[in-house]
């Protein structure tokens, strides 16, 4: 990866996630409202996990708690721009996961060989709880799997 978050490419994520921007999502200044972001994280980082592994966070014995997030913004963004949240685990733990995490748009790209620079960039902390007892348990091992095939953590 390049040097600062600023510099940071599409290409430095191994997971691009595409999202769509809603006509609310945008705020009175007529670009995406900050938590906006939050919500495009939370989504994406779900989705994936949900749609590679088969897991239901609903059903499982387990969640995946929000211990913490941030954000920071170099571009706006706006509805009805098609944006890529990009993923990449910064950290892995036996209980928690790091998430480095980057929005970016994308524009129409047939062979897919644009690089973008990213608008955002976010970390967010999963917690592994168990759902009863919300005391913390080790990442599920299916989940641990697919956080490790994109881990920047040595």
């Amino acid at each position: 990866m390049t040097g600062t978050e600023r510099d940071l490419r599409s290409s430095d994520f191994p997971v691009h996630w595409p999202v769509l921007t809603r006509w609310t999502d945008n705020d009175m200044f007529g670009h995406l409202n900050n938590a906006v972001y939050y919500e495009l994280f939370d989504t994406a980082i779900n989705a994936w996990i949900n749609t590679t592994t088969g897991v239901d966070p609903v059903t499982s014995p387990w969640l995946g708690v929000v211990a913490e997030s941030g954000c920071r913004y170099f571009a706006e963004l706006a509805f009805p721009d098609p944006l890529t949240v990009g993923l990449s685990v910064a950290r892995l733990g036996r209980t928690s996961v790091t998430y480095r995490l980057a929005v970016f748009a994308s524009p129409h790209d047939p062979a897919g060989t644009d690089d973008h620079p990213v608008a955002a960039v976010g970390h967010w902390v999963h917690v592994y709880v168990d759902r009863e007892s919300r005391r913390p348990v080790p990442i599920p091992a299916e989940i641990r799997t697919l956080l490790e095939s994109i881990s920047s953590a040595g």
